[in-house]
């Protein structure tokens, strides 16, 4: 319900809008529908015009003699950055680059990954743990023991030991 109210307050603002709007004619237009007349009748007044081609300059000349030779591809090559110099040798290294970061880095390492065998074993941990549990319900004891460990195996040290260092817990 909510929702409804928000779209038709949205809505309301929209209008009030458009009406205080002056300009009529961003209301009209959207409405009318356009047309675009074509005509086929034979053109009479059609005005024929001749191109005759224009002498070249000295410098497109220069320019037109020094690349004579060379052909369109040595012409618009760009580098890869992998070998400057060689051509051939440029795109094979970035061919077997790219080859060996998609193909090889992102299919095989996603398949590595999603494969795996139980990382830093957390399944195993969550296993026992629940048979941990089952077995202290089983013997009727509690589920979180209040001593971790036994006090009698832990060797603690004596008051006079301590002293007054600061224990921070």
């Amino acid at each position: 319900m909510a929702t409804l109210l928000r779209s038709v307050g949205r809505q309301g603002r929209a209008l009030q809008t458009l009406v205080n709007n002056k300009s009529y004619r961003s209301l009209i237009f959207p409405l009318l529908k356009h047309k675009a007349s074509i005509s086929t009748s034979e053109k009479k007044k059609d005005v024929g015009a001749v191109v005759q081609p224009m002498e070249k300059s000295e410098e497109l000349k220069k320019l037109t003699e020094k690349f004579k030779d060379t052909s369109d591809t040595e012409e618009n090559y760009v580098s890869y950055g992998y070998e400057p110099g060689n051509r051939d040798k440029d795109w094979f290294l970035y061919h077997m680059i790219m080859f060996a970061c998609v193909s090889l880095g992102v299919c095989w390492g996603g398949f590595i990954l999603a494969y795996m065998p139980d990382y830093k074993l957390r399944d195993w941990s969550h296993r026992e743990a629940f048979l941990e549990l089952e077995r202290r319900e089983k013997e009727g004891l509690p589920l979180v023991d209040p001593d971790y460990t036994k006090i009698d195996l832990s060797n603690l040290p004596s008051d006079e030991e301590i002293g007054d260092t600061e224990i921070v817990i």
